[in-house]
């Protein structure tokens, strides 16, 4: 047996180093996959499919929500306020009404019952990902429907604890702040600074979200668990940069509401969820093709 060479020693578990594949090389190849594997078909499956599982999820974190009741109504604000930020407005006010609207109405019974479905529907959105990834990776499912689905599951638990737990610190944070301000006489300084800071940090949840998905979901043996991604970190920014983008063209040629009527506003979510899909799509993509250029260079360099 031929033992890998010092080189290969050094570059393994190194993802960022894909066997001397070039940035142009690898849009290259990812350009290829996009058209071949038609990502942008499957783009539009994902959005219908984020439509069905968000508002679910939301039922799901509104049932999250109630067992701090004393801070039930800061986290679903907060909540909101993380969304407002990248939907575009129309967008936004249907999000921000239906929310409402299920918290109002919520009560023991129903979110005992409720939370079991919006778990499941959550978790399709998730399967529909996997499902998506394994296209990417150009493998076939290998394994039964009942460990996809509980992966799934899990995948949806984790995700919602993290928002769970961001939300948590935002408003812990927050409150810190405030107090800090009070304290130094530095309020307007120290409440710009932590307005700045939230930007970083909810990237960082996006991509390690991303990259939870891609290493856990495509139905091939792993024998390493990575942090950060290429392409957690490009689907990440090409969200934000897509959402942002969506936003100002909105700003300035906003039609949807003379083409669509009322239905403007989840025409609008719908094509922000349909950027959401390919973006993410596009990031397995550039994970598919690194790694397999990375596990290439290890194999002809022993």
């Amino acid at each position: 047996m031929t033992l890998p060479s010092r080189n290969a020693q050094r570059n393994e578990g190194s993802i960022w180093k894909p066997g001397g594949q070039t940035p142009w090389e690898l849009s290259k190849r990812v350009f290829h996959d996009a058209l071949e594997d038609d990502l942008i078909g499957r783009a539009s499956g994902l959005a219908f499919d984020f439509l069905l599982a968000l508002f679910p999820l939301l039922v799901f974190l509104l049932t999250l929500f109630g067992l701090f009741a004393s801070r039930s109504a800061q986290l679903r604000t907060g909540l909101l306020s993380t969304f407002a930020d990248f939907l575009p407005p129309l967008a936004f006010q249907l999000l921000k009404s239906t929310t409402e609207e299920l918290a109002e109405n919520a009560s023991n019974e129903k979110l005992t019952v409720g939370v079991v479905l919006a778990l499941w529907f959550a978790s399709s959105g998730v399967a529909s990902m996997i499902s998506a990834l394994n296209a990417s990776y150009h493998v076939k499912e290998s394994r039964s429907w009942f460990k996809v689905r509980a992966i799934a599951l899990g995948l949806t638990l984790m995700i919602s604890i993290l928002i769970f737990s961001a939300l948590s610190i935002v408003l812990a944070g927050g409150a810190l702040i405030d107090w800090i301000g009070r304290e130094l006489h530095l309020a307007s300084e120290v409440v710009a600074l932590w307005k700045a800071l939230q930007w970083p940090a909810a990237a960082l949840f996006v991509i390690f979200s991303y990259a939870l998905i891609y290493s856990c979901g495509p139905s091939e043996h792993r024998t390493h668990w990575y942090w950060i991604m290429p392409g957690s970190v490009f689907g990440a920014l090409l969200w934000f940069a897509a959402s942002e983008a969506f936003r100002i063209y909105l700003l300035f040629f906003n039609s949807y509401a003379a083409i669509y009527g009322s239905l403007g506003a989840l025409v609008i979510l719908v094509v922000w969820l349909y950027a959401t899909g390919l973006a993410f799509l596009l990031g397995g993509a550039i994970n598919a093709n690194v790694e397999r250029a990375y596990n290439e260079s290890r194999f002809t360099s022993g």
